[in-house]
């Protein structure tokens, strides 16, 4: 059956709509018409316009200011009419009534699918930054993936009549490969990597190479670039600068391990040295603090020996004291505690790691109307225990009001308790 009924009139109703599996850019055209005529773009308005999720139909009219454009995104499935064709129906008017044909090109472009070029760029030469005189052969291969987004600025850059996905893609191609080798060549410069660590970092430099190139891939060919693959690296193994190269830094990574190796030898010997010295000091100083003990230790005991000696002289006193010599023992008690704060202290100095001690109680005694003190519980423990301080003397402590006999004071009992009875009478 004949497309026109009247060929100068124009065509039948019909469905517009892309049925390719994989494209980029396809044009319709009406069935059975291979050139471009203006019967192939002869639209009878009111056909059927079906476009699927993904896609975009672009309409473009001729006209005598210049081309003009209308898209529809899919998913759309309608007549064409004035609601969705606002050109159009300006284009159509009312000289034709809405029943002749339009002449429009109508385009698919697809905005869903990716679309993969593979590339190898030949063996080029790369510097180390190290050596930057041996020049190394090096060969890349892999892939790009790009798909649509900015559609406008696509068509704007591109010529969609006549136009063929193997040669954009070539062209695109030719592109990358230039740009693409400018990079990789500066690579071990730029980012400080060796030549010989090239082939363990692909996935850096792919990403590297991407964000270096996917700006220029929009501005120049309106793609976006989504990802690059590299898939090998290589290095020529066999050139002569590669062999140089590899013993180079072969020997550069021995002198970096023995001169390592030197430092932390040096290190761990002047630690233990210093270690050492430490634990001598600290010897030292622990036989001196024990040897000054021992020398003050006998000092104290020879003035205990008198103390008791001076506590036995009875200068006939009476009252609180009891028949006891109150200025021996006053001289007895201020020595004692003397010698108790002189051995505390000592013990101190000796380790001064543990915590210090916790508050002592202390107390002071009233000796025949004569104030003496403070002492501590162990130092009255002691008189006590001598006879030098009984529970008829007095005693007095901050906090309390006024004198009490040591009787009546209940911290004091105590000391009392370890006093020995009277000796048997012989």
């Amino acid at each position: 059956m004949a497309l026109f009924g009247n060929k100068i009139e124009g065509g039948l109703m019909d469905v517009i709509r892309c049925d390719e599996q994989e494209f980029l850019v396809w044009k319709w055209r009406p069935s059975g018409i291979d050139n471009s005529t203006k019967k192939e773009n002869a639209i009878r308005y009111g056909s059927s316009l079906r476009v699927k999720d993904g896609e975009l139909a672009i309409f473009m009219y001729q006209q005598n200011d210049g081309t003009m454009l209308e898209y529809i995104l899919g998913p759309h499935d309608d007549t064409i009419k004035t609601a969705n064709f606002p050109i159009l129906t300006n284009i159509v008017g009312a000289a034709f009534g809405g029943s002749s044909p339009f002449q429009a090109e109508i385009y698919f472009i697809n905005l869903a699918g990716n679309n993969q070029i593979k590339f190898g760029i030949p063996y080029f030469d790369v510097f180390d930054p190290r050596f930057p005189d041996l020049g190394v052969p090096c060969a890349v291969r892999g892939s790009l993936t790009f798909n649509l987004t900015d559609y406008k600025s696509f068509i704007k850059l591109n010529r969609l009549r006549e136009f063929d996905l193997e040669d954009f893609k070539n062209q695109i191609k030719d592109f990358f490969i230039r740009k693409a080798k400018s990079i990789l060549l500066n690579i071990p410069i730029d980012e400080n990597i060796p030549v010989m660590q090239l082939e363990r970092k692909i996935d850096d430099i792919g990403d590297f190479v991407k964000s270096k190139i996917k700006t220029v891939l929009e501005e120049d060919f309106g793609i976006n670039l989504k990802r690059i693959d590299i898939s090998a690296i290589e290095l020529d193994h066999e050139n002569s600068n590669y062999v140089q190269l590899k013993k180079s830094t072969a020997d550069q990574q021995t002198k970096f391990i023995e001169a390592k190796t030197d430092i932390e030898i040096t290190n761990l010997e002047e630690t233990t040295r210093i270690k050492r010295k430490d634990l001598e000091l600290g010897v030292e100083g622990s036989n001196f603090a024990v040897h000054q003990l021992n020398q003050q230790t006998d000092v104290l005991k020879t003035a205990a020996e008198n103390l008791g000696e001076m506590g036995n002289v009875n200068l006939g006193g009476g009252g609180d004291g009891g028949g006891l010599n109150p200025v021996g023992l006053m001289m007895g008690m201020g020595i004692g505690g003397a010698m108790g704060n002189q051995m505390g202290g000592m013990m101190t100095n000796l380790n001064k790691t543990q915590p210090p001690p916790p508050p002592i109680l202390s107390y002071h005694i009233s000796l025949s109307g004569q104030q003496a003190g403070p002492f501590n519980i162990d130092q009255l423990k002691q008189f006590a225990q001598g006879g030098q301080f009984t529970k008829n003397h007095h005693v007095w402590k901050e906090g309390m009001t006024g004198w009490e006999l040591a009787s009546n004071v209940q911290e004091l009992a105590i000391v009392f308790s370890v006093v020995p009875p009277p000796p048997p009478t012989i």
